[in-house]
């Protein structure tokens, strides 16, 4: 299945999603306001009674059983909600009819963090991700990832590189990730462990991609595929290398130093947003005029 229409000669539009993507840096509250997952339940609208049904894919994790553990106890503090969990960790997992039917029927579909690249590999092309991927574009509900969860939502997916060695030609690696949103590369755990020239590095050679560096205990709700807003207590960093000047990373070899003009940064704390498409900073008063599920 395609999620884009030809729309003239030439050029291409993505299929606006009818569901909702929450991206999160990692390190979210577990124990005390549960801020984050309680935004994430806030924005499936229930008849008073009915359960929120939440499916944890612990793909990510070498231990899944103790993150599931986690996020039950967490889960179990919020109410009306019921939470399953898929530990798929071969391929042949991805296509038992029982889990397809499961991600028919959740509300919320959530990546718990780890390894980005066991979420790929082991899920790429599986029928569990094809059946999410399509319940995503044609039917509202909520995809959810944490850490390693939220890098690999996108179409182009970081991984590797250290903070003291990123902007190092060669250092930081991409692959491609679940496909659910084209625009963006998105990093975790941005702030505490310093990756500000990692994301700089991958944006410097895909200037036409916008990097968003989520802090912990700190998302993105991306609603129509477009308009991000921040939520939690912490930063997310936004770097747009439209306007690039320059950089050498073509003319130097691997492990040299990568020079780079002109990138453009900004943050956005809780409440404040970003637009996509037009590339457009957008303060709270101008979230409030648009028609979106999270207020």
């Amino acid at each position: 299945m395609s999620d884009d229409t030809q729309n003239g000669p030439g050029r291409t539009t993505r299929k606006v999603p009818k569901g909702i993507l929450v991206a999160i840096g990692g390190n979210e509250d577990k124990e005390d306001d549960l801020f984050i997952l309680r935004t994430l339940v806030s924005l499936i609208e229930k008849k008073d009674g009915e359960n929120v049904r939440i499916e944890l894919i612990t793909t990510a994790s070498e231990i899944p059983d103790k993150v599931g553990e986690m996020y039950t106890e967490a889960f179990s503090k919020i109410e009306n909600t019921f939470l399953g969990i898929m530990n798929i960790e071969r391929r042949e997992e991805a296509m038992d009819p029982s889990l397809l039917e499961r991600i028919k029927l959740a509300d919320i579909i959530f990546f718990s963090g780890g390894d980005q690249l066991r979420i790929t590999s082991i899920l790429g092309g599986s029928p569990v991700l094809l059946e999410l991927r399509e319940k995503y574009y044609n039917e509202f509900c909520i995809v959810a990832g944490t850490s390693a969860g939220a890098s690999a939502m996108s179409e182009t997916m970081i991984y590797g590189g250290t903070a003291s060695e990123a902007l190092l030609k060669g250092i930081v690696h991409m692959t491609v990730g679940i496909g659910l949103i084209g625009r963006v590369i998105i990093d975790s755990h941005f702030i505490k462990r310093g990756r500000f020239s990692r994301l700089m590095q991958i944006i410097s050679s895909h200037p036409g991609k916008i990097g968003l560096g989520l802090g912990e205990d700190t998302g993105v709700v991306i609603e129509k595929g477009r308009y991000i807003k921040a939520i939690g207590s912490g930063l997310v960093v936004i770097f747009d290398g439209q306007n690039l000047r320059y950089t050498n990373i073509t003319d130097i070899p691997d492990g040299e130093a990568i020079a780079i003009e002109n990138v453009h940064v900004h943050t956005i704390v809780k409440g404040y947003g970003y637009d996509l498409k037009e590339r457009k900073y957008l303060r709270p008063e101008d979230m409030e005029c648009l028609d979106l599920v999270c207020k």
